[in-house]
């Protein structure tokens, strides 16, 4: 038993990874799932295609590896994160479809909380903002209209999780209803500093505190599947929600170490260490994991929209037909353009946190085509990466002013982007040999539980290099670049 199987429950799809006693990845599946948007602004996913397709891929997995179930020693989980479900205690079903991290349908009661003063407060006890994004406007959304829901959840007839919970209620036979560290710290409901359910937010959005999940460390007993689903008894011994465990994954352990995901969002952590750091631009102060009683905080800042612009320009423009068509492209584009794209399709994220703005794209000429779309879709990655950068920047002092930035997710395979980024950062940006970081934070911490892979130095010692790019571009042009890109930020924010 030197096997570890890491679920990995993302936007678009899901997928199950089975790693072998070194750490390699043996064999992987994957199934991708419908999106659903019933009005403007909204996103949702239906849960028995999270479930479903959950279940599938790590059958899949376990059968590629040539590996029997009880070959598996534990599974590790790693999930998107805020999305948010509401299930009946007895069945496991769903009262209403998934509501996704993206969707902005609360945008008008979360402006009426901060009308209210009511934001100083989750601020200061979630370390987030009164904002759509995160999951406990989610929750009073449905609570106030699934009819009677909130009567239900008051009855202890509800409960309430993002999608590990989920997941695990569903793969134990509802023997555990939990969660770790990392996923609560991003409902706005859970208190990080005193490590508990926030009475007064529950509250002040009238939600049934019995409804919530008990919240243990990133490595613990989540519970043991029933072997109805996987064929074994398999216990679950971690879990992180994704942008956490591919932090972990990095190997991002020490105060001052920097990664940045690229998804179909763009998520940035900086390792604060033991001290949590309050943000004065807007960016959000989270926990980076907790092993072992001990949070390890950060700061983070979120880009709703990295690997969703260039899925845009293939779905929604069809001027390509692959993604990874944007690098030679974007290579032909024609210098003497300029076209920039603010890709706030569903709002603009940290450091601007606008719930209502759209996307926009300035500086068209007769001659703008595919090509320069491609780059200006690039490189609106690339800005949006040093928004984040400069904030936290003000925010810790104790930053380098220059910190090497470790990357992962699927736009690093693109060359052209990832030098873009080191230009326009200033900084070097070292992406590893694994790119399968979120996965692998998932596995290492159900692996390190189980007895079969090292603690947390041996793992960081584990972590390889792939290729370092190096700042090319000289200083005038990049802050040029920026300015531009700032006022084209201002300008979409304005209309």
């Amino acid at each position: 038993m030197t096997h570890i199987l890491a679920i990995d429950q993302g936007t678009t799809s899901s997928r199950a990874l089975v790693f072998d006693a070194d750490l390699k990845v043996i064999s992987t599946a994957q199934e991708e799932f419908k999106q659903h948007f019933p009005n403007s602004g909204w996103v949702e996913h239906n849960p028995n295609d999270l479930w479903n397709t959950t279940i599938s891929t790590c059958r899949g997995a376990i059968d590629k590896a040539g590996l029997k179930p009880a070959d598996i020693a534990a599974i590790g989980i790693t999930n998107q994160r805020e999305t948010t479900l509401v299930w009946d205690a007895k069945t496991g079903e769903a009262i209403h479809n998934a509501i996704v991290w993206q969707d902005r349908r609360t945008a008008n009661y979360c402006r009426a909380l901060r009308e209210a003063g009511h934001d100083k407060l989750i601020t200061a006890q979630t370390g987030l903002l009164a904002d759509p994004y995160f999951s406990g406007t989610k929750l009073k959304w449905i609570l106030d209209h699934v009819e009677g829901a909130r009567t239900r959840a008051e009855n202890g007839e509800l409960l309430f999780g993002t999608v590990d919970s989920f997941l695990i209620w569903k793969l134990t036979g509802g023997a555990r209803h939990v969660t770790d560290v990392t996923n609560a710290a991003r409902t706005a409901l859970y208190d990080i500093h005193k490590g508990a359910w926030s009475a007064e937010i529950c509250a002040l959005h009238k939600i049934p505190m019995n409804m919530l999940p008990e919240v243990l460390d990133c490595a613990a007993d989540f519970g043991t599947t029933d072997p109805e689903h996987l064929g074994a008894a398999l216990p679950v011994l971690g879990v992180a929600g994704d942008q956490q465990a591919a932090t972990i994954g990095q190997a991002c352990f020490e105060p001052g170490m920097l990664k940045s995901t690229y998804g179909t969002g763009c998520f940035a952590l900086l390792n604060t260490g033991e001290t949590p750091v309050t943000s004065q631009n807007r960016l959000l102060t989270t926990i980076a994991y907790q092993l072992d009683g001990k949070p390890t905080y950060a700061l983070e800042g979120s880009i709703f929209v990295a690997g969703a612009v260039v899925q845009w320009l293939r779905d929604g423009l069809q001027i390509i037909n692959d993604a990874s068509v944007t690098q030679s492209l974007a290579e032909q584009a024609d210098d003497a353009q300029d076209v920039i794209i603010v890709p706030a399709f569903t709002g603009l994220g940290a450091p601007y946190w606008d719930a209502d703005c759209r996307g926009a794209v300035y500086g068209l000429t007769r001659g703008s085509g595919p090509a320069e779309m491609a780059r200006a879709a690039l490189e609106s990655v690339g800005y949006q990466t040093r928004d984040l950068m400069e904030a936290m920047h003000a925010d810790w002092q104790n930053a380098d002013t220059a910190p090497t930035l470790r990357v992962d997710g699927g736009m690093t395979a693109n060359n052209w982007a990832m030098q873009f980024l080191s230009d326009i950062i200033g900084a070097d940006v070292d992406r590893p040999q694994v790119l399968e970081t979120t996965a692998m934070g998932a596995a290492w911490l159900a692996g390190q539980r189980a007895g079969v892979y090292p603690d947390k130095d041996g793992f960081a010692k584990t972590w390889a290099l792939d290729q370092t790019f190096t700042p090319a571009m000289d200083a005038e042009t990049r802050d040029t670049k920026y300015a531009r890109w700032k006022r084209a930020v201002a300008a979409t924010i304005s209309v």
